[in-house]
């Protein structure tokens, strides 16, 4: 497998695809008098989320419009996700929805893209038993979206295009989802292979992108309003290692931080994710020295057994680790740190288990994304002898949760009484008028606005409520009243306008 940077040339080709898909839809609303509208849904990760917001931004420079449910849509993608084996199922569940739909629909197109894509199991049971799907691509090939389309559109039944390139690109036009967050990934691709993922198979290697057209791009979205950035890549700590020698960029991760905690109107930069082995003193002085950066690891574990360490290829120690989140909490003061663990790899006996609750013991995470082995085929674990009995993975997995449940309960109480300053995500799911968003250390926090404050009439509805879609992406000061496991009640002292 090769790797390219895709050149201005190609944009340009794909460039005439997008204005002969625009033609073509032009036709469509003169003839019917609307536009044809697409439907996006995302599985997985937040790097997968913003290559949805990638398809968008080009999907609306060919003449498409934002559809607000799958049922409305003229042409549907669905973009996939191959970590877990869940999103697997979840998304040949939802093509038996769509293949009733198109039944209705037989103008409809149906595109499968991302990580799946790049399995051949997976590209094949779809051609043997979803054989309406239109389209299918790899992540590599998002910037080839309208020339596949256009062929689609030019009356070719399927368009099955998957690439065998690691591509980087750069220009393409994006639809951010969110209004107060952007998500700006920094790398693409894995050169790790931990002998659990697949990742390294589905999104090639390393990739970095040019540091400069990255600070570019967060100057602008600062400029545009955007209070918060969030630097993706499969480990961002690797960022760099292949731009050595190159000039005008930061040599690793560290320096990146740094520049763009410089850029001015951002008042938070997120990140993820970390990987321990290649986690540096310089970048943790980095956050320490600079408010803008969230106080706020995701620092995958995965297991605290130095054997089961070593069987997956994650190349530290349990020792080494506890001592990077000590260090870590010293040097930052109020850091959170979460983490991923695994449950049931192969060959995880009672005392491997057991190195994983002490580990947790020992570092306290303020969180954790929590799973029971998956085997994902086409990776050395999945044929590793002892796989463990899924009733022995469980009775561990209940364990596991029931002690994180008790140490985030802690977390969460350790800051009641305190204020922070939130940045409102929006309305919560239960009501209306209650309103969510997190802390800089990436707490979760809904809290109450009391109905007498004084605020502008452009925060309110015409029923007098507030409005959690005008409040969305405004700052406030919140007192932090109750803690639950995974989430704190507050009450809004002040909303920083």
């Amino acid at each position: 497998m090769t790797t390219k940077t895709v050149s201005a040339q190609e944009i340009a080709r794909q460039q005439n695809y997008i204005e002969q898909v625009e033609n073509c839809q032009a036709l469509y609303r003169n003839e019917t008098g609307f536009a044809r509208k697409y439907f996006i849904h995302t599985y997985g990760c937040q790097l997968n989320e913003n290559d949805g917001e990638r398809m968008a931004g080009l999907l609306d420079q060919m003449g498409y419009v934002l559809a607000n449910d799958y049922r409305e849509a003229d042409l549907i993608i669905l973009n996939t996700c191959s970590v877990r084996e869940n999103a697997d199922k979840r998304l040949f569940g939802n093509l038996g929805m769509i293949k009733n739909l198109r039944r209705d629909k037989p103008d409809l197109i149906v595109a499968l893209c991302g990580c799946m894509m790049k399995q051949e199991e997976h590209v094949e049971r779809v051609k043997r038993s979803f054989s309406f799907v239109d389209i299918i691509f790899g992540p590599q090939d998002i910037y080839r979206l309208p020339e596949m389309l256009y062929h689609r559109l030019s009356d070719q039944r399927r368009v099955y295009d998957v690439g065998d390139e690691d591509v980087l690109f750069e220009g393409l036009p994006i639809h951010r989802a969110r209004r107060f967050r952007a998500l700006c990934s920094i790398m693409f691709g894995c050169n790790n292979f931990c002998t659990y993922c697949i990742v390294p198979y589905t999104r090639g290697r390393e990739r970095s992108r040019q540091a400069q057209t990255i600070l570019q791009e967060i100057q602008d979205l600062a400029a545009s309003g955007y209070k918060e950035i969030m630097l993706l890549g499969q480990n961002v700590n690797s960022y760099g290692k292949d731009l050595a020698g190159t000039d005008n960029n930061p040599s690793d991760f560290a320096g990146l931080l740094a520049a763009a905690a410089k850029i001015e109107g951002l008042r938070r930069i997120r990140f993820m994710t970390s990987h321990p082995k290649d986690i540096s003193t310089q970048l943790l002085q980095t956050i320490a020295t600079n408010p803008v950066i969230e106080p706020h690891l995701h620092l995958p574990l995965q297991s605290g057994s130095d054997r089961i360490l070593s069987l997956m290829n994650r190349h530290y120690t349990r020792e080494q680790y506890i001592n990077i989140a000590s260090q870590a909490r010293q040097m930052i003061p109020g850091l959170t740190i979460s983490t991923d663990l695994i449950v049931g790899f192969p060959g995880e006996s009672e005392a491997d288990f057991s190195d994983t609750l002490a580990v947790m013991e020992a570092v306290r995470f303020d969180s954790a994304f929590t799973f029971q082995y998956s085997k994902r085929s086409g990776t050395p674990a999945a044929s590793m002898p002892d796989q463990v009995p899924p009733d022995v993975v469980r009775e561990r997995f209940s364990r596991l949760i029931d002690l994180q449940n008790s140490h985030s309960l802690a977390s969460n109480q350790s800051v009641i009484g305190q204020t922070a300053e939130i940045l409102i995500e929006g309305a919560s799911e239960t009501s209306d008028q209650i309103f969510s968003g997190r802390t800089a250390s990436n707490r979760l926090v809904n809290f109450t606005i009391d109905p007498s404050e004084n605020l502008p009439e452009q925060f309110r509805r015409p029923d007098g409520l507030l409005d959690g879609n005008a409040l969305e992406g405004c700052m406030a000061l919140v007192q932090l009243v109750k803690a639950k496991t995974f989430s704190i009640e507050g009450k809004m002292e002040k909303l920083l306008l």
